[in-house]
């Protein structure tokens, strides 16, 4: 609240709020096309490795010519981050390695990061969200995505003094999705490859929503973010519509598919054999909460909410996310309040690569969405006690040693790597080491 208030305030002190978005690819697009509609905040430059997709983006979602030629266009995201005019960097990018390079250097430059990269953030959240907390900027999930949203949601329950049960979101989920490619992923989506390219729709990016990737990747951010667990034997994906959440989203002791209290999961819109889950979640985000008494549960009654059979269990939910269309609330919040919409601040969720077809030496790994493997959500003590290789590091890297299909890679399976992201990593590996996990199950990486 209030932050509309603040930024009439700015911009009344003739002081606007000065973004610089480095990716002008959807989400990008999104957020600029809010901006002429936003007095108080500019956008002094983007960056984009296409400087005139970037002029074209701004076109396409609105932009006049005056705008557009008051604008700096560069490929060279290290100079927009230099620039003293810059006041909050919005990293959009979705490589996770670039990700993170445009985020320290953000941070060594005194500005706040709005980290819209959540594949970055899922590597070396933790760590970045520190250094940022040490040099006194902001660092923040990006709002309109669905792991802020999920975080609003839990903070929300929590401060209403609510047990938080489980917290996630909707995808459209079938076990089979793991194996497709970016050759037949479009026909998953009721899409011919032509209409796909004539739309500018990149079938990699497309196909880790398909493969379980992102739903890992996200689910990751918020465990990390939140503190809630995730579970051992990775996503479950139980099918379930916005009614039965309190039913489903239950612990396995009181009746429901949770493995215990207090964990993240997403829920498909499908039931496994391909039907439509009715009133689905396939868009949304959700918290299931647990009344502190009887008294707030009969206050779950009367005031209409859908509980479990039990009337103890509840959920809230937002049907939908607007993704770039509401990250202003990010920015403003950084820049308004020094407050993010989300921070990564433990090390409890880890996404792995698990080989999408029988891996040989010599092989190239091609990150999520691709050919070769998927990411699982796994327990960072699980994901360290094995040497798993994270997906966000299964990029451009060579197979040393074969892998069967469906095992997770671990380290030792590929070339060794080195840079800045591999660094990253494993400092963020040292620092935010997780205790070992009480019951490690070796089937956790079958």
């Amino acid at each position: 609240m209030n932050l509309h208030t603040l930024l009439a305030a700015r911009l009344d002190s003739g002081r606007p709020v000065r973004v610089g978005l480095i990716g002008a690819g959807k989400f990008g697009s999104m957020f600029l096309a809010q901006v002429p509609f936003t007095p108080g905040l500019v956008v002094v430059g983007i960056a984009d490795l296409n400087p005139q997709r970037a002029r074209d983006a701004c076109r396409t979602v609105g932009w006049d010519e005056d705008h557009i030629g008051r604008t700096l266009f560069t490929e060279d995201g290290a100079a927009l981050i230099g620039r003293d005019d810059v006041d909050v960097v919005v990293e959009a990018t979705g490589n996770p390695a670039v990700g993170i390079v445009h985020a320290l250097a953000a941070i060594a430059a005194g500005k706040h990061i709005v980290m819209v990269n959540v594949e970055a953030d899922a590597l070396a959240g933790p760590l970045l969200a520190q250094e940022a907390r040490s040099a006194g900027v902001v660092y923040s999930m990006a709002y309109g995505d669905q792991p802020a949203l999920t975080a609003e949601l839990v903070d929300w329950a929590r401060s209403c003094g609510f047990r938080v049960v489980a917290a996630g979101k909707g995808t459209k989920y079938l076990p089979a999705y793991h194996a497709v490619t970016p050759d037949d992923v479009w026909e998953h989506y009721g899409l011919t490859p032509a209409a796909a390219r004539a739309a500018g729709m990149n079938p990699q990016m497309f196909n880790s929503f398909l493969d379980g990737t992102k739903s890992a990747i996200e689910m990751a951010a918020i465990a990390n973010a939140t503190g809630l667990d995730v579970p051992q034997h990775g996503l479950a994906f139980p099918a379930c519509g916005v009614d039965d959440l309190p039913h489903i989203m239950r612990p396995r002791e009181a009746g429901g598919q949770l493995e215990s209290a207090g964990m993240v999961e997403v829920v498909s819109c499908l039931e496994r054999d391909g039907r439509p889950v009715f009133r689905d979640l396939r868009w949304g985000v959700y918290v299931v909460l647990e009344a502190s008494n009887d008294y707030a549960a009969a206050c779950f009654r009367q005031y209409g909410m859908k509980t479990d059979s039990t009337g103890r269990y509840a959920a809230m939910y937002k049907p939908y996310h607007l993704i770039g269309l509401e990250l202003n609330i990010s920015v403003l919040s950084a820049a308004l309040r020094n407050e993010p919409t989300g921070q990564a601040r433990d090390f409890r969720g880890d996404v792995v690569a698990v080989a999408k077809r029988a891996l040989a030496v010599g092989d190239m790994l091609d990150g999520e969405g691709g050919y070769t493997v998927w990411g699982r959500l796994m327990p960072a003590a699980a994901s360290l006690a094995t040497t798993a290789l994270p997906i966000g590091l299964a990029h451009h890297v060579r197979v040393v040693r074969p892998v069967s299909s469906g095992e997770v890679v671990r380290w030792g399976d590929v070339q060794p790597m080195t840079g800045v992201a591999v660094e990253i990593r494993q400092k963020m590996e040292r620092m935010f080491s997780p205790k070992p996990l009480a019951a490690y199950q070796p089937e956790l990486v079958a």
